[in-house]
């Protein structure tokens, strides 16, 4: 294979030259990196990740392969990749492709490489860092933001059904999952536990959402700056307020602003899948899956109304919120780790039971 050469070139001013890997299409975003060891396809396919150039810091990236059914969307939503090197020669019974195939097949920009160790470096001391893939090491990058239209570009723009084929000793649960970016996990997560699932458009309105007459909301995760989604807060606030309520990551934090706490953004984020978690509920350290930018501002936590019930061990960031009298909780890391650890999968069961019990006693 004939190597070409390719830049990233970042607005501090830093170039690092590396290799294409698949189509040579200049594009710009917000560069973000990912520490997990695998997951790779999962991270690629993540929605969350529309708008940003994505440094994998492991440095072997495709040894597994790609398949048919760990992708998180129906395409990938990242503006590029920036790898160490690519594994041109996977092994694993479940492989279909390859990761020079992938990007090829949805036109990814990719550079490998790349000193992703030096990458993050920069990203970690900078922090707000936008970057450019291109060929030209002078083609500077324009970008300085987040692009502020960036749910409605992910989000599903017509509501879908899904019905679950498993066995449940009480009337299966309806959940609304509104898609402000949508991991497909997070509906499997809820179809195997016995769930049906109504996918919804991000701004839905909650008279459309009486009309469904669910027994759950879930609230997804998903990119962009959460304030620029402040517009939708009244009509949150009152779905949360009618029904029982799961926000994950964005989610998450849109619940948060709907109730009048604030957002910050992080100085670089959390990305990967061995982020440490206090549960202040039991006092237990749980390893979670993460991947945002922005947090819930803790002194801005009405804590007349609200238990913070979960912290970041490394940063004592906000990492989940219940109601004190409402069914509303929130988390800030993602239950159905795809990839990661399952140390908390059991808030989804939780939040079932609860739903389901209601639903039981409704149909009684």
């Amino acid at each position: 294979m004939m190597e070409k050469t390719g830049y990233l070139v970042l607005n501090t001013g830093d170039v690092l030259e590396g290799k294409w890997l698949g189509p040579l299409n200049a594009v710009e975003g917000e560069m973000v990196f990912n520490t997990a060891m695998t997951g790779y396809q999962e991270v690629m396919t993540d929605p969350s990740y529309a708008g940003q150039i994505v440094t994998m810091t492991y440095p072997l990236i495709g040894n597994y392969g790609f398949n048919e059914f760990d992708s998180e969307s129906i395409k990938p939503s990242l503006s590029g990749l920036i790898i160490s090197y690519p594994c041109h020669t996977p092994e694993h019974y479940q492989s279909t492709f390859t990761i020079l195939e992938m990007v090829k097949k949805y036109q990814i920009p990719t550079l490998y490489g790349i000193d992703t160790r030096a990458l993050t470096r920069i990203i970690r001391d900078k922090g707000e860092v936008y970057g450019k893939i291109t060929s030209d090491p002078k083609d500077l990058p324009q970008k300085q933001s987040v692009d502020q239209d960036i749910v409605a570009q992910v989000s599903v723009t017509e509501m879908k059904q899904y019905k679950t084929t498993m066995p449940t000793s009480y009337p299966k649960p309806h959940v609304v999952l509104m898609d402000f970016g949508y991991k497909h996990s997070i509906t499997n997560s809820l179809l195997n536990l016995g769930c049906d699932v109504t996918v919804v458009p991000y701004n839905t309105s909650v008279e459309a959402i009486r009309k469904i007459d669910p027994d759950g909301i879930l609230l997804s995760n998903g990119p962009g700056n959460p304030e620029d989604l402040n517009h939708l807060a009244t009509n949150i606030k009152e779905i949360t307020e009618s029904f029982h309520t799961l926000g994950i990551c964005l989610g998450h934090q849109l619940v948060a602003l709907a109730h009048g706490a604030k957002t910050k953004k992080l100085p670089y984020g959390h990305r990967g899948s061995n982020h440490p978690v206090k549960d202040l509920l039991t006092g237990k350290v749980l390893i979670t899956s993460q991947n945002h930018g922005y947090v819930v501002d803790m002194d801005s936590v009405d804590e007349k109304n609200w238990k913070v019930s979960h912290v970041n061990v490394n940063d004592r960031s906000v990492e989940g919120l219940v109601h004190h009298s409402k069914h509303i909780k929130t988390v800030q890391f993602h239950p159905e780790a795809h990839p990661g650890p399952i140390d908390t999968h059991n808030i989804f069961e939780q939040f079932v039971g609860e739903i389901a019990t209601k639903g039981a006693k409704q149909h009684a």
